[in-house]
C-alpha cells in the first residue's frame, strides 16, 4: 500500500510568530497581498497586528472582510473579484477555518480559472495549477486549515457543504501565534478545540491510518485533551499547546481522511448555519460510541493519553466505554451542548439531512460501514 503525505512548506510556531511575515514576503518577492479575513476581526483589532507588520516594511496590501461562518459561493465569487482587482500577487489568510477556506478557493480559482462555477472544485477536483501563494494566520485552535489540503464551501441553493480535497490549495506558509488566538470567546475557544480533537480522533481511526498520521493524532488528542479546558479560561501557555495540538491533527487528517462526525455535521451547519466546530463536538462522543467496536485497541490508547486509569489494563469493552465517556465530559466541561435541537435542528427535517451526512464525502472514512438507518437513529437520538 501507498500512503501519501501532503504539507505545506514552512511554519512558524510560538508567541510573535507573526513578525516572521514580512521576512517570508521579501523571501519570495512578493510584491502585492489582498488580506482575507471577517469584520469581526478587523473591528477588534486583530488584523491590525498583521497589518502593522506590513506597514512597517513598507509592504503593499488590500483587505477583503468580507467573509462570513460557512462561507458560502458568493462569498468565494466575490473574493475572486476583489482579488482581481486589487492585482495581488499573493494571500494573507488572517482569521479560522472561515477566512482560510474561502482563502484556498479564491486562490486556486485565481490561477485555475476553468473552475469559476466553483461546484467544479468538490471532491477531488485534479486543478492544473497551485494556488496563489497563501500565507496563513490562524486565529481560533481547530481547524487548521493552514496545514491542510481541503476546504469547505456551502452552496446556499442546495442547502448543503462540499468538501473540497486540492493538494494545489496548501498554504504556503503559516503563521501559528498564539498570540493571534488570544481574542477568541469562552464559545468559540471551546468549539473549535473540540474540533480539533473531533479532527485528531477521526483522523486516528478513519480506514486510511497509517503509523506516521497515528502518531501526529494520538500526541494531537494527548495535547487537545489535556489543554482545552485552561485553554478555554484564557491561559496563554494552553493556547500555544491547543495551536500546536490542532496543526498536529491536520497534518495527520488532511492526509487521511476523516469519518461520520463531520459527514454527519456539514449537514447541520448547511441547513441551520450551525458553526461546524459546535456540530462536530456535540456529535462526537455519539458516533465514537456508535464505532467503539470497529476500532481494534485504538480507544485504549485514546482513554491512556487523556489520563485514563489503568487504561493498559482495562478489558477492552470497558476501556472503549470510559474512552467515549471521557470526550463527553471534556465536552461538557467546556460548555458543548449535549443534543442538537439546542442548536435548532428540526425532527421534520432529519430524513434529509441524513441522506446528505451519508453522501457526505467525509463519511466513507468512518471505520465502521454505515447507512441511512443508522445515521438518522443517531441524529434522532441526539435530538
Amino acid at each position: 500500500m501507498i500512503n501519501r503525505m501532503i504539507l505545506n512548506e514552512t511554519s512558524y510556531f510560538g508567541k510573535g510568530a507573526i513578525a516572521k511575515i514580512a521576512d517570508e514576503v521579501k523571501k519570495r518577492g512578493l510584491q502585492k497581498g489582498l488580506v482575507v479575513t471577517d469584520k469581526g476581526l478587523v473591528d477588534c483589532g486583530v488584523v491590525r497586528k498583521v497589518t502593522d507588520i506590513l506597514d512597517q516594511n513598507n509592504l503593499a496590501y488590500d483587505i477583503f472582510d468580507g467573509i462570513m461562518p460557512n462561507p458560502t459561493m458568493e462569498v468565494v465569487k466575490k473574493g475572486v473579484t476583489v482579488l482581481t482587482e486589487s492585482k495581488a500577487d499573493y494571500i494573507l489568510a488572517v482569521g479560522g477555518g472561515s477566512p482560510m477556506d474561502t482563502a484556498k478557493a479564491m486562490g486556486i480559482i485565481s490561477t485555475n480559472p476553468e473552475h469559476a462555477d466553483i461546484l467544479s472544485l468538490e471532491g477531488e477536483p485534479g486543478t492544473r495549477n497551485p494556488s496563489l501563494p497563501i500565507l496563513a494566520v490562524p486565529t481560533t485552535s481547530g481547524t487548521a486549515a493552514e496545514v491542510t489540503i481541503n476546504y469547505v464551501i456551502t452552496d446556499e441553493q442546495n442547502n448543503r457543504k462540499f468538501v473540497c480535497v486540492d493538494p494545489h490549495d496548501t498554504p504556503v506558509c503559516a503563521f501559528v501565534d498564539s498570540e493571534m488566538m488570544m481574542g477568541m470567546p469562552r464559545a468559540l475557544c471551546a468549539a473549535t478545540g473540540m474540533d480539533a480533537l473531533t479532527h485528531a480522533i477521526e483522523g486516528y481511526i478513519t480506514k486510511g491510518a497509517w503509523e506516521l498520521t497515528d502518531t501526529l493524532h494520538l500526541k494531537a488528542i494527548e495535547i487537545i485533551s489535556s489543554a482545552l479546558p485552561a485553554s478555554v479560561e484564557g491561559d496563554i501557555k494552553a493556547r500555544e499547546r491547543m495551536a500546536l495540538g490542532q496543526y498536529m491533527a491536520g497534518m495527520g487528517f488532511s492526509n487521511v481522511g476523516l469519518g461520520l462526525v463531520h459527514g454527519m455535521a456539514h449537514p447541520l451547519s448547511a441547513w441551520y448555519n450551525v458553526p461546524h466546530g459546535v456540530a462536530c463536538a456535540s456529535l462526537l462522543p455519539i458516533v465514537m460510541d456508535y464505532n467503539k467496536d470497529y476500532t481494534g485497541e485504538k480507544y485504549r490508547h485514546i482513554a491512556a493519553v487523556m489520563g485514563i486509569p489503568h487504561a493498559e489494563s482495562l478489558p477492552l469493552d470497558e476501556v472503549r466505554t470510559q474512552a467515549v465517556q471521557a470526550v463527553r465530559d471534556l465536552g461538557k466541561r467546556v460548555g458543548i451542548p449535549q443534543n442538537i435541537s439546542e442548536l435548532g435542528v428540526k425532527e421534520k427535517d432529519l430524513e434529509v439531512i441524513a441522506k446528505d451526512a451519508l453522501a457526505d464525502v467525509c463519511t466513507g472514512g468512518n471505520p465502521r460501514d454505515t447507512n441511512l438507518d443508522d445515521i438518522l437513529a443517531l441524529y434522532r437520538a441526539m435530538m
